[in-house]
């Protein structure tokens, strides 16, 4: 019996498949949402968090990496470059995770767990070295720098209450690091060329961005990738894959097309 074009069974599993879908997308919700709430109220203290800044200043200039102000200077005489850098930051981040999520959970279920707890378990890190080792992002360190979020934006402010962010949360950087693991969700997942090119090339262009507008350094951009992927390779390796962390291939396939025997 068929009902609107499709079969009685095939309406039953799509509407328990929307279900589960808002299901987790819920649960995701109300963890972000909480994730910001306890990182807000565990904000560190003004000189500590300039003490530390200096401290990544420092280890930044041993590595002969420290270029943000050179980085910025390329763009502030474009206000078109200072707009696309901050689209980038503001609507590269949430909306798209969220849009990324919830294709991931709908079409790959498997792949959508995966990320979501690799999400949670590199939050609960993050939430502890936001108490530990406050950290003053460039904008807040350098009066070299430029804010350009908040002097040419208003949208971030609406997606991130002023009360539910902490000021001193530049290290790690997961602007850049859930980037990495929404990416790996879609090179993983998708099987055309363009949306795995995009997957490459969405969390390169957010870890530009959040170095353009001064809101993070690069050492912490490698902090938040590196926590990022070690709570995905840990999530892994409770769901029974093996596999050595240099091996790119098996980073990049899915879960749920891993074999029986192998997994």
């Amino acid at each position: 019996m068929t009902h609107g074009g499709f079969r009685n069974g095939e309406t039953l599993d799509a509407r328990r498949a929307a279900l589960a879908a808002a299901r987790e997308l819920g649960l995701m919700f109300v963890a972000v949402i909480a994730y910001f709430a306890i990182r807000g109220f565990t904000e560190g203290a003004y000189d500590d968090a300039l003490a530390n800044a200096q401290r990544v200043v420092d280890l930044e200039q041993l590595l002969h990496i420290h270029m943000e102000e050179e980085l910025q200077d390329v763009i502030l005489g474009s206000h078109a470059l200072v707009t696309l850098a901050n689209w980038v930051y503001i609507w590269g981040h949430w909306p798209f995770i969220a849009a990324v999520a919830a294709w991931l959970v709908i079409s790959h279920p498997a792949e959508y767990r995966a990320i979501r707890n690799a999400f949670l378990v590199s939050g609960s890190i993050g939430l502890v070295i936001f108490a530990t080792f406050p950290v003053a992002p460039p904008r807040l360190f350098d009066p070299t720098l430029v804010d350009t979020v908040t002097e040419h934006s208003r949208a971030y402010r609406v997606l991130q209450p002023p009360a539910l962010v902490n000021q001193y949360a530049a290290m790690p950087s997961f602007h850049f690091g859930w980037n990495v693991l929404i990416g790996l969700g879609i090179v993983r997942c998708s099987e055309r060329r363009w949306a795995k090119a995009a997957g490459v090339a969405a969390p390169a262009a957010m870890g530009l961005a959040t170095v353009l507008t001064a809101n993070h350094y690069l050492l912490d951009l490698a902090a938040g990738a590196a926590i990022a992927l070690a709570a995905l390779y840990a999530v892994e390796l409770a769901r029974g894959r093996r596999f050595a962390p240099w091996e790119m291939r098996a980073w990049v396939r899915p879960l749920e097309r891993v074999p029986a025997d192998a997994a």
